[in-house]
């Protein structure tokens, strides 16, 4: 006849079991914990909701979702918050995202919290325009090639005055590296191959969209028979446009502008734009994040060119393509109306 166990045997295992579960506990959990989470990069434009920061999302996007990563997308709610640039670099260095990819709007402002996230081992892309922090182990550059953003918009004013006439200067920002770039190269080239054609006002400018306006309406009045305006930044080219179609028949300059927020060419005296290829800089530096992030060595400096956008060739497939604003997953060309 078999005994039945104690009850202080019975008492005894149970006890053992429960230290053993306890000593195992912490392994169990550390051994779930070690599972690699999905990498998400915060991607900080300038602003969004406009045809030059909105393809750089789809760009983005679409890199993102061919290697498995997530995309943090924020921005201020308009260009030259630099404050509300900050604190986002501030959130994702303090949310432990894996990459960050930046469209500065100051050069200067902008390099302490970059140094920031970069003592915190975060690889950083900046796009658009730089900063004047070297390229390293940690940061790379996709860029506009402002210099060629120059030369075109030079040629296209040579194009539309035939050779010979007055031209504005609008939206000179020291603040943006890159617009002092393209306004080097736009005065640099058209002095050097169009000298029939000469700037007669060139004008310091920001963000601010009333104090652009102002500008443009003094600009125009003490130059009425002006012949075009280039303008370097979006909020300079609203002034003008404004101030030109609002005074039908007394003003008769063509605008050229740079980093449009849309391209409609709903206004008359609007005559090109040069925009940037945003959509491929995400793409780009999502792919640069995830090389770095898996070891291997990356250029420190990528440069993309800007194309001419007229009327003529607003709605061909280079350009839908370069500036869809719609980032949902599955979007395609074909789901154009």
């Amino acid at each position: 006849m078999k005994r039945c166990p104690s009850k202080s045997f019975l008492q005894h295992r149970t006890l053992c079991l429960r230290y053993f579960l306890l000593a195992i506990f912490p392994l169990l959990l550390s051994v779930g914990c070690s599972r690699p989470s999905k990498v998400t990069i915060a991607v900080i434009p300038r602003t969004s909701g406009t045809a030059l920061w909105e393809p750089e999302h789809r760009g983005a996007q679409d890199a993102a979702e061919k290697i498995g990563a997530n995309i943090y997308w924020n921005a201020p709610t308009r260009e030259g918050d630099v404050a509300g640039q900050i604190r986002l670099i501030d959130h994702a260095i303090a949310k432990g995202y894996q990459g960050m990819i930046l469209a500065p709007s100051h050069s200067l402002a902008l390099v302490t919290p970059v140094r920031r996230a970069l003592a915190h081992g975060l690889p950083i892309v900046i796009i658009s325009s730089p900063l004047p922090v070297p390229a390293g182990a940690n940061l790379s550059y996709v860029l506009n090639d402002e210099q060629e953003g120059g030369r075109i918009a030079a040629r296209r004013i040579a194009q539309l005055l035939r050779g010979s006439g007055t031209v504005a200067v609008l939206g000179i920002n020291p603040d943006v590296a890159g617009i002092m770039t393209r306004t080097q190269s736009f005065e640099s080239f058209l002095s050097a191959n169009y000298p029939g054609i000469h700037v007669i006002e060139s004008h310091i400018g920001s963000f601010n969209v009333p104090h652009e306006q102002e500008v443009a309406e003094e600009v125009l009045e003490a130059h009425p028979n002006l012949d075009a305006v280039v303008a370097l930044m979006w909020s300079s080219a609203r002034g003008a446009i404004s101030t030109i179609d609002n005074n039908p028949g007394k003003f008769k300059a063509r605008v050229i502008a740079f980093d449009p927020e849309d391209i409609l060419f709903t206004s008359p005296s609007l005559d090109a734009v040069i925009v940037q290829n945003t959509r491929e800089m995400g793409n780009l530096a999502v792919q640069l994040i995830h090389s770095r992030l898996g070891g291997r060595s990356t250029p420190a400096l990528i440069t993309l060119k800007p194309i001419l956008v007229t009327r003529a060739n607003a709605h061909s497939e280079e350009v839908l393509h370069m500036t869809t604003m719609d980032w949902r997953p599955g979007w395609s060309l074909s789901h154009t109306p």
